[in-house]
């Protein structure tokens, strides 16, 4: 049995293919596009129409890419953006009409899906507490669990109205923001985390999505992508926290040459690391382990 699941995010689209065997779940391909669907949506509520565009381009384009696959079912599913933009339902008409529906997933599933993805991960399978965060465009989720002998113990979680698109066309919509703004930017970071999180209770602190996976590949000078290298690498407090000084001084030209730099990712990946340097500061994580896998994988995986 082939199944697909296609992210519509904020930013990318992403398809993921498994084939079930009598082994587990096999992965038969992946890919992803940085279409930007929920740029300026925070300040204006709409989803625009290009990035509408490329995100109807893009779904067509993975639909047939899975079809060809042979897959049994294909669901896919939008989130932060399409969740709060008032134009959805016309959006969502239109890619129904493409032949290639979307759902939108709450941030509650968005969330949790994600945790399962990584608790469901032999790599992670002896952690006895476990935060998984998942920065996003226009969101960023954070689960909190504690293994029990019945299973997992979720002790917080929460989908945080602060993504990289979010950040871009309020704060950070210079090119190479100064020292100044990436501080107001924190700040303000800081203040929608707040104190409902506990310091110090993270445990084992894992990173999904674009922001984890980039700074690896960059890191690791990789030009092409190697999952395999990347799933499981560690990035350090220091390190994340270096990284949005350096990228944040680069034009979005110098960001696209930089060996392992997804395209696309040259406009946003100095506020992920921003993101993901302020949730690692505010859950007292010294740093945080990547995984390539995301709710995606988790949703196709269900029974």
């Amino acid at each position: 049995m082939r199944k697909a699941v296609i992210d519509v995010g904020s930013n990318s689209v992403l398809l993921v293919v498994e084939e079930r065997t009598a082994d587990g779940w096999k992965q038969i391909t992946e890919a992803s596009s940085v279409t930007a669907l929920g740029e300026g949506t925070k300040t204006t509520g709409l989803l625009g129409e290009p990035g509408m565009a490329a995100t109807l381009t893009a779904l067509k384009s993975m639909f047939d890419e899975a079809h060809a696959c042979g897959v049994e079912s294909i669901v896919a599913a939008a989130t932060m953006a399409a969740r709060i933009a008032t134009n959805t339902p016309d959006f969502q008409a239109r890619a129904a009409a493409q032949g290639t529906p979307v759902t939108v997933l709450s941030g509650e599933d968005e969330a949790q899906l994600g945790f399962q993805s990584v608790v469901s991960d032999p790599l992670f399978a002896s952690q006895n507490r476990i935060s998984i965060i998942d920065p996003g465009g226009q969101s960023t989720e954070l689960v909190t669990a504690i293994r029990r002998d019945k299973g997992w113990d979720v002790c917080f979680r929460k989908s945080f109205p602060v993504g990289t698109l979010g950040l871009r066309s309020q704060m950070l919509g210079a090119e190479s923001p100064d020292g100044l703004e990436l501080l107001m930017a924190s700040a303000a970071i800081d203040d929608t985390i707040g104190l409902c999180y506990l310091p110090n209770k993270a445990g084992q602190a894992v990173v999904l999505g674009a922001t984890g996976t980039n700074l690896v590949s960059i890191r690791e000078k990789l030009t092409t992508w190697q999952p395999e290298r990347v799933h499981g690498a560690y990035l350090d407090f220091e390190e994340v926290g270096k990284s949005v000084g350096w990228l944040s001084a680069l034009s979005e030209a110098e960001r696209r040459a930089v060996p392992g730099m997804e395209p696309g990712r040259e406009k946003t990946i100095h506020i992920g690391s921003l993101i993901l340097e302020r949730f690692l500061s505010a859950t007292g994580a010294p740093g945080c382990a990547v995984s390539v896998r995301g709710w995606r994988h988790a949703l196709l995986e269900q029974e």
